[in-house]
């Protein structure tokens, strides 16, 4: 049975942090920020909106889209690094305030690539046949756990959500490969420790150029499928320097890759979903299209999908 998305949500908090703002609180520059990174501003969550309410709002609007009941929900994956507390999960805490009550529910640690594995999680699923239909979110608080000190770190993240409900589609439809995978020798490199984010970000980059580009070209290749058949590519939202990488190793034109890394900045593992859900409104996705959605994290993990949309 093949499982593909029959719907996207997202939520962003209101506040906009912009680069003019972080000027004011540490030795940074817009220029010195845009030129490195990409981005221009980023959205962050009032202190009295947690993790489990943004991914309550994106998942709502992820059912609503997909016109499916949480009743028909079994199974609610959520992709986070920055749960509200250590237990109960969030997907616990959202089953509860979607009325999902058949759904199991569990969170899916693997930073910034965790939508990547929580969405094959799913398509395993219901491939097996076990499930029906799989609700998942990847969504982060990242501004509890940034260091607003350290301008090499504090200028990259923001926090948002993105969900998606997964479930059968026809022959030829949905997830066509996948790639996941992980080395752990190199989480050193991007980790928290104590309360913070810590990054060696010339590792990190190094790694990321490499991986995204040769994961891109893998499940193109176990999908039988080449460059030239990509309508859209959809990397992990961290840097414009490492998407742009990534983009020119398929050989693609700039309006085949979604860029939202300019407005919302690192979103972690919200990032992926929150991309798709900006060029669904935008009507830039179509029936048939052949997407490529690429990511990588701490861990180190990383994860790619080719996927055909449509029902």
């Amino acid at each position: 049975m093949n499982a593909g998305i029959l719907g996207l949500g997202r939520y962003l908090p209101d506040k906009i942090v912009t680069n003019a703002d972080l000027e004011k609180i540490m030795d940074t520059s817009d220029e010195w920020i845009r030129t490195r990174t990409g981005i221009e501003e980023r959205r962050i969550a009032n202190d009295d909106i947690d993790t489990s309410d943004m991914a309550y709002e994106a998942a709502k609007a992820a059912l609503k889209n997909a016109e499916i009941s949480a009743e028909e929900i079994d199974l609610i994956l959520v992709a986070t690094v920055t749960p509200d507390q250590s237990f109960p999960s969030v997907a616990c805490m959202i089953q509860e305030k979607l009325g999902a009550m058949k759904a199991a529910a569990m969170d899916v640690s693997a930073a910034c690539a965790g939508f990547m594995y929580a969405m094959i999680t799913a398509q395993q699923f219901i491939q097996s046949g076990a499930y029906k239909h799989v609700l998942i979110v990847g969504v982060e608080k990242l501004s509890k756990v940034t260091n607003w000190e350290d301008r090499n770190t504090a200028v990259l993240f923001g926090d948002g959500a993105g969900a998606a409900v997964l479930g059968p589609v026809s022959d030829g439809k949905g997830v066509l490969s996948f790639e996941l995978g992980a080395d752990g020798t190199g989480g050193k490199h991007l980790l928290q420790e104590g309360d913070f984010i810590h990054m060696n970000g010339r590792e990190v980059f190094k790694f990321a150029v490499r991986q995204m580009g040769e994961s891109s070209l893998g499940v193109l290749d176990k999908a039988g499928l080449t460059k030239e058949d990509v309508d859209l590519l959809v990397p992990h939202q961290a840097n414009i320097r490492i998407m742009e990488a990534s983009r020119e190793r398929l050989g693609l034109p700039l309006e085949k890759m979604t860029k939202t890394v300019h407005k919302y900045g690192n979103t972690s593992s919200a990032s992926i979903p929150m991309a798709l859900v900006e060029e669904m409104e935008a009507g830039r996705i179509k029936d048939n299209d052949l997407i490529v959605m690429v990511g990588f994290g701490g861990g180190l993990t990383w994860g790619a999908i080719a996927l055909r949309w449509g029902k």
